[in-house]
């Protein structure tokens, strides 16, 4: 059994940032797992860029600026104190990425440029064209590469936390490439994981491996998960598809158009129209296919972005990819034509609770998680577009500071003979066991039941329902066979695996948007449609003991802003 200081579990951005800060001491070994080759996470993704008050578009802005743009736009759900610490440790970070070579685009003073984006005040989100994620990655694992105390455990499944209840001792793992069972004895885990956007099955923005792993291990082992009833769809998924179309779309300047070629966004944000918050764009969306203003009917209903007045030489330049996207995948040129949009899923607010924002700590000692596997909580009940990015790397950066320290100060655990072989047997029970339902149907009703019975319009009996449902679902799964014996890249495993981990966090998702009986962000609520601060401005804390879920609320940390109206 091998040892490290630290195990980071996730290659994307938190998880390569963490693992970065941890190696500056040459002392401490450190290993990276990832369930897919480290360039190919969901970080990648991200097209429209990351958020800091440098001031290069308009010297006014500032960090102070940031953090009220971000506290109205998680409707006063976020902590103000982890809130003021991002926001404050932004520009260091980014200046960092520029010095490590992150080709961002520039002014023509040749300053870092700066784009407009929804809920902000000001034109603070620093960007790399339409594939500012993919160049973050890439700049972010070359980074980690050139440290040689840090070992890559590439294409490697999470089956479970080892510790005894109250420290962690190490990660559970199944090695994808040859189907042995391995362990990693640690002193300190660091779960950054992702996000679990991808329980909305047909229609998400997630990769297809966004499957929540890290936020079900927490879960599965009593650890109790934050606000993850507040799911964001993202207002411009392409229609046929639900592949995301960026929010720069609309920080270039697209219009959002109905068929009667209004931009009706004008009835619902008047000031800022298009650049509203994400909940609120979706939102109105939907509201307008429903009142019969929108292109098609049903589940094929669509409105049109329209970004043609841009001109050619704009989109080409500063939307190359979101071009590609649209012609490869809807068969349009945005340069000529509207593209149709819907709402898709796109981001998980909540995830693993993290008691202590400096330090990204869990309740079990030794354990960290940051990204979004993690709730700090600086997004509240809606994020805005670029915090995500600036987020994963300012937590990052001092979750590797802490685990690092932490790793120093204590020793090696011991492990149990059977905390050993917990894995291993419950990877062979697995395998043996049989069955008469098929992955791919309970796959496909659970997509059904979240998209239809918790998506953006929620109410008491369609949130029973699914509740219900996914719990029956959950009884299939355990008579789903593992058809396929091979041990090399068996992947109809791997998706009962990740199949499970979906269906134990979307009956938690429903579990707690049941139990929220008001409507704050991303959590809209049709029979209860107003904000209640008097009984829910407070944070949800879920978690499992045995089969059951048990739910629980903590106070939001307001530090500077009083709550109040959310007007765009």
């Amino acid at each position: 059994m091998r040892s490290y200081h630290v195990v980071v579990v996730g290659a994307g951005g938190a998880g390569l940032r963490t693992a970065i800060e941890c190696a500056r001491d040459p002392s401490i070994r450190v290993a990276v797992v990832s369930k897919v080759y480290p360039t190919r996470s969901h970080t990648g993704a991200a097209q429209g860029g990351l958020n800091a008050a440098l001031g290069n578009a308009i010297p006014q802005d500032s960090p102070e600026a940031h953090a009220f743009d971000t506290i109205k736009g998680s409707d006063f759900l976020a902590d103000q104190d982890a809130v003021y610490f991002m926001c404050r440790n932004a520009p260091d970070v980014v200046y960092e990425l520029d010095r490590w070579g992150v080709p961002f685009s520039r002014m023509e003073d040749g300053r870092i440029a700066q784009r407009p984006f929804g809920g902000a005040s000001f034109p603070r989100t620093v960007y790399s064209a339409d594939r500012t994620g993919h160049v973050l990655l890439h700049t972010l694992f070359e980074q980690a590469l050139a440290r040689e105390n840090i070992d890559f455990f590439n294409e490697f499944f999470l089956l479970d936390l080892i510790h005894n209840g109250q420290r962690v001792k190490g990660v559970s793992l199944y090695d994808i490439k040859n189907g042995e069972v391995v362990n990693l004895r640690a002193k300190a885990v660091v779960l950054a994981t992702g996000g679990f956007a991808r329980i909305y099955w047909q229609r998400s923005t997630n990769a297809i491996g966004n499957t929540g792993d890290g936020v079900a291990v927490a879960l599965l082992n009593g650890m109790p998960l934050k606000d993850i009833e507040f799911i964001q769809f993202h207002p411009t998924g392409l229609a046929k598809t639900g592949i995301l179309l960026s929010e720069a779309c609309r920080g270039e300047g697209g219009y959002l158009i109905n068929k009667l070629g209004e931009r009706f966004m004008a009835r619902y944000a008047p000031e800022k129209m298009e650049l509203a918050p994400r909940d609120m764009v979706s939102r109105a969306i939907e509201y307008e296919i429903k009142e019969g203003r929108g292109f098609g009917e049903g589940t094929s209903a669509y409105v049109l972005l329209d970004l043609r007045h841009l001109g050619e030489e704009k989109i080409k330049e500063r939307l190359p990819q979101v071009r590609q996207l649209a012609i490869d995948f809807e068969g349009v040129d945005p340069v000529y034509d509207p593209v149709p949009i819907r709402p898709t899923a796109h981001y998980c607010m909540g995830g693993i609770h993290v008691e202590n924002y400096m330090t990204s700590s869990t309740p079990l000692e030794g354990l960290y998680a940051v990204g979004e596997c993690a709730c700090v909580s600086v997004h509240g009940a809606n994020r805005l577009g670029g915090n995500s990015l600036i987020e994963l790397l300012v937590f990052g950066k001092f979750c590797g500071i802490s685990a690092r320290e932490y790793a120093r100060q204590v020793d090696f655990p011991e492990l149990s003979p059977g905390e050993e072989s917990k894995g291993r047997e419950f990877i062979e029970n697995l395998m043996k066991r049989e069955g008469y339902e098929r992955l791919a149907d309970v796959r496909k009703r659970m997509g059904e039941v979240t998209w239809g019975k918790m998506g953006i319009f929620r109410d008491e009996k369609s949130l029973t329902s699914a509740y219900e449902e996914l719990s029956e679902l959950l009884e299939r799964w355990e008579r789903i066979p593992v058809v396929d014996k091979s041990k090399v890249f068996n992947t109809n495993l791997i998706e009962l695996l990740e199949l499970r981990n979906m269906l134990h966090l979307g009956r938690a998702v429903a579990y707690c948007a049941l139990q929220r009986r008001e409507s704050r962000g991303g959590h809209y609520r049709e029979d209860y449609p107003e904000r209640d601060d008097e009984n829910f401005l407070k944070h949800t804390l879920v978690w499992q003991e045995g089969d059951e879920l048990k739910i629980d609320y903590m106070e939001v940390k307001i530090t500077h802003h009083q709550p109040a109206e959310r007007k765009y």
